[in-house]
């Protein structure tokens, strides 16, 4: 898949929905979205109504640490964009609107709070994001390109900023930014336009610096309604002061059993405050508070605590709380323009978010505590699973009509797979510890497409290969990454602490490693410029803390490293020296002799990052294990790595470049496949704990280009006479296409030289010659089928507009052979770094046709997801069907609606084509 393809996802989410731990919320000024970030490092958005009304929308997929904080990017109501900042210093800016990621960058400081800042110069409004949070200043970035402009430093005391707020002046062109320090110093920093303005790294020192003893400063806000108040809330206690002086107003101490997270002013005389349990509160502020009353300012100076405010409103106050993996994360906003709601947001571990509506009344008499009166009723509240639950039909798995058991309701989960390119084959392990062989394209026809095909039982044919006693963690095809591997050898590793190695074409199980002390995390191929008997292993990774080389040539293991004191995070080589580097989640670091099994050292600190960077500036040596697009496109995407992505697409040039010389050296009738997969099925999941999900990438250049291909290998029946037909069998084997065999001779003369100076050597050719040799005396599908026409049958069937036109949808059904939906289905989109979003099922478009008609379709509609999506889809259907269309034997039509002859048949099949994409014949003449 290289960057400059034009390559759509559909993902097939199955019916568990992604785990979702909330870790941030946001919400957009027009109270029409809400974001939410998770611990796996996704982002989720949420449609809302003015009913408030909540729907899953999509999913986007970037970053590969927990999402710390989230910040809008723009104040325009047009451009709807979002930062995200994660715990390993990544930021991206979204585009909420269609899930784009439109810049990203990567900082080696871990941001925990980003406010957005807005400022004008001349006629023209310039946005900065002003960052806090594991360093001790202030980034201020460019909320653009994402670049750090300068910095607010402190001169005394400086120390990390718990929490910060900007006080924006209407009265002069000074805006002020106040912070506290985690040892409760507050920080007050003057922004002018001219400050605004620099482009370099000098700091802006702060204006003031005066300790408030506000230690474990939890937030920091501003009351907009009097514009004289600064809302304090700590762990322990709140704290009102005057945003003049900075003096104290008003503290309240928590209850022993609660602590606080944060707060903010509703109205001019209240606050609400949230606890770390999820409760929250609202208390009506005393008069020494309130700038209007004339007791303001009375008890500044005093020793004593202030009396505790009147408790206006209990929220949330849980009696029946369910266990959470973590602390719900509150928050609330108040709509700047229509609608204006006031709400509190929660979000929690289990993927749930709950709304409450505040109203601008509150009762006269104070609450007390103790009497539950007064509890703010819940006004919305949903979970992720629970609108998969409503879905009907419901989302599709990958397999699941081959993991329907009679009796149960949920089929078995699918939790580890790999997809073959070469054999179009997919092998799914399951938690029942089987592992399932079937065709991908037709496996994903079956799930998401109507036909003939749903009502067969054990449709499509399929393997079934047993032999782990429970959940299968892990399966690897060594072949696909490296030659050098049998090209039969499957292996797979499961919680039975057993590694099996299996025969992928007989499905017989060749033999058992039973090495590890605990179930199987990990199997990974080694680089090629190992030793040679470490080239035929494969390493396996396991939960007890041990990595083992494992001989699939000897049948044995050479190596076992079991002596780590806790989990293995990450598996390093230095071929060069023969050691394996092991990382382990303490941040230790142990380094292994691989040939004779000896520990060479055990590193920590500095030290062990150093050892770990030295292996990383080693990688260009292992390319080819790095860049298999079926293996690591996920991995390229989520590490935005471009380095990544560029090691692919140079794989794919040599790819290419072997396929044209073992082409060149064999026989000369056959033309090379494209390099490029029309199909890559790549398995991915937010979390450990969930079944995989599977997402399809289509390449639309490489299903024309196999198209294209197949259609030169097949003599013309335009071109070839009667009497020519007649002659040897010798002349009519080459009958191929002129043009596409002229094509790729000159392809193959202009670029055999280059490749075989700089990729390929004469020995490495003959291997790959007898290499291809072999697997065309292998039988390599469970199915002959023609999978490039099957491929383009799904892909043209999931991208037309069904519902939008009768007679369209007819013509589709009857004449071309497409196959209509059964069940939403999720596009995708990506983006700038291989950054993705994925629609979530549970997305509901509203088409508008003629002015008033509204068409409500629950993720069928290809229209109306995004400007992005809809181009893309668009583009994607005029190539592909201009190409079917200057084809004279493409149809989608199956043997059972082949009744009529094969001309007439055809004839219909064209028209059709002309028919639904609006397409006219050249000159007009008729086709029959």
């Amino acid at each position: 898949m290289s960057g400059n393809s034009l390559v759509l996802p559909i993902v097939l989410w199955g019916r568990m929905a992604p785990t979702h731990c909330i870790s941030s919320l946001l919400v957009m000024d027009d109270f029409s979205t809400i974001i939410t970030g998770c611990h796996d490092g996704q982002i989720c958005l949420w449609d809302m109504t003015p009913e408030l009304e909540i729907c899953p929308r999509a999913m986007l997929f970037g970053h590969t640490a927990s999402i710390t904080c989230l910040s809008k990017a723009s104040a325009c109501s047009d451009k709807q964009y979002i930062v995200s900042a994660s715990e390993s210093g990544e930021m991206c800016l979204w585009d909420v609107n269609d899930g784009r990621c439109i810049e990203f960058t990567k900082l080696a400081c871990a941001h925990t709070g980003i406010q957005f800042y807005q400022f004008t110069i001349g006629t023209e409004k310039e946005g900065r994001l002003l960052c806090n949070g594991h360093y001790p200043e202030i980034l201020v970035v460019d909320a653009t390109s994402l670049e750090v402009l300068y910095s607010l430093v402190s001169k005394i005391s400086p120390d990390w900023i718990s929490s910060m707020s900007i006080i924006r002046s209407h009265r002069t062109q000074e805006d002020t930014v106040v912070a506290v320090s985690v040892t409760g110093i507050l920080k007050v920093w003057i922004i002018t336009a001219e400050v605004s303005k620099m482009q370099d790294l000098d700091p802006v020192f702060e204006e003031e610096s005066k300790p408030i003893y506000c230690q474990g400063c939890q937030s920091i806000s501003f009351c907009t309604f009097t514009q004289s108040s600064l809302l304090v809330v700590c762990s322990k206690y709140w704290r009102v002061f005057d945003a003049g002086d900075y003096s104290l107003l008003c503290s309240v101490p928590s209850d022993n059993d609660q602590a606080w997270t944060g707060g903010e002013f509703i109205a001019a005389d209240k606050v609400i405050i949230w606890t770390e349990d999820g409760c929250s509160y609202i208390y009506k502020l005393p008069a020494s508070c309130l700038s209007a009353s004339e007791h303001f300012r009375s008890d500044v100076g005093k020793t004593k605590e202030g009396s505790i405010p009147p408790l206006v409103y209990s929220i949330a106050d849980r009696t029946d709380k369910q266990l959470l993996i973590c602390p719900p994360v509150t928050r609330f906003f108040f709509g700047r323009r229509e609608p204006f709601h006031k709400l509190l947001i929660q979000g929690d571990s289990a993927g749930r978010l709950s709304l409450w509506s505040i109203p601008d009344t509150s009762p006269l008499q104070p609450l007390s505590t103790s009497s539950g009166k007064n509890n703010l009723q819940i006004s919305s509240t949903i979970s992720l699973q629970e609108a998969f639950d409503k879905l009907i039909p419901v989302s599709a798995g990958i397999i699941d009509q081959l993991s329907v058991m009679p009796g149960k309701e949920e089929p078995i989960k699918v939790t580890a797979s790999v997809y073959i390119p070469s054999q179009g084959r997919l092998v799914c392990g399951r938690e029942d510890g089987s592992i399932i062989l079937v065709p991908a394209t037709q496996t994903a026809i079956v799930q998401l497409l109507q036909g003939e095909h749903m009502l067969r039982r054990g449709w499509p044919p399929h393997r079934t290969l047993r032999g782990h006693r429970n959940k299968v963690t892990c399966v690897l095809y060594p072949y696909q990454i490296s030659p050098r591997y049998d090209q039969r050898s499957l292996v797979s590793g499961g919680v039975d602490f057993s590694v099996i190695v299996w025969d992928i074409f007989t499905g017989e199980m060749k033999h058992i490693f039973c090495v590890h002390g605990g179930e199987i995390t990990q199997l990974i191929v080694p680089p090629e410029n190992c030793s040679t008997r470490v080239q035929h292993c494969v390493c396996s990774v396991a939960s007890d803390h041990s990595v083992g080389l494992l001989s699939l040539r000897e049948r044995k293991c050479i190596m076992l490293a079991s002596r780590h004191l806790f989990p293995i995070q990450v598996i390093k080589w230095r071929p060069a020296d023969d050691y394996l580097v092991v990382g382990c989640s303490d941040g230790s670091v142990y380094v292994w002799q691989m040939d004779t099994g000896a520990l060479d050292r055990c590193v920590m600190g500095i030290t062990a990052v150093e050892i770990l960077n030295a292996c990383d500036e080693l990688a260009p040596a292992t390319v080819d294990a790095l860049s298999h697009s079926a293996v690591n496109l996920k991995q390229a995407m989520t590490r935005r790595s471009l380095a990544a992505l560029k090691n692919m697409a140079q794989h794919k040039l040599q790819t290419l470049a072997t396929n044209l010389l073992a082409a060149d050296n064999a026989d000369k009738g056959n033309l090379p496949k494209y390099s490029h997969n029309a199909l890559v099925v790549q398995a991915m999941k937010t979390n450990l704990t969930d079944p995989d999900m599977h997402v399809l990438f289509f390449d639309v250049e490489a299903v024309i280009i196999q198209l294209l291909t197949e259609e030169a290998q097949r003599p013309n029946p335009t071109l070839v006479s009667p009497e020519t037909l007649q002659k040897s069998q010798a002349g009519a084997d080459k009958g191929g296409s002129l043009l596409a065999n002229k094509f790729f001779k000159q392809v193959k003369e202009t670029v055999k030289e280059t490749i075989k100076e700089h990729l390929l050597d004469e020995d490495e050719e003959e291997e790959e010659e007898m290499r291809r040799r072999e697997e065309k005396s292998k039988s390599l599908s469970l199915l002959e089928y023609n999978l490039t026409m099957d491929t383009a049958k799904l892909f043209m069937s999931c991208l037309h507009a069904w519902g939008l036109n009768e007679q369209l949808d007819g013509i589709c059904l009857d004449r071309l052979g497409m196959l209509r939906p059964h069940c939403p289905i999720s596009f995708g989109l990506i983006s700038r770094g291989g950054h993705m979003s994925l629609m979530l099922p549970t997305f509901k478009v509203n088409v508008c046709l003629d002015g008033d008609l509204k068409i409500n379709i629950v993720g069928k509609g290809t229209y109306g997801v995004s400007r992005a999506v809809t181009t893309q889809h668009l583009l994607s259907v005029i190539s592909l069907a201009n190409t079917l269309m200057g084809m004279t034997n493409a149809t989608f039509v199956g043997e059972h609606m082949k009744k009529a002859p094969a001309s007439l048949n055809q004839v219909q099949h064209i028209q059709g084509i002309f028919l639904v994409f609006g397409f006219t014949k050249p000159d007009n003449r008729s086709l029959t």
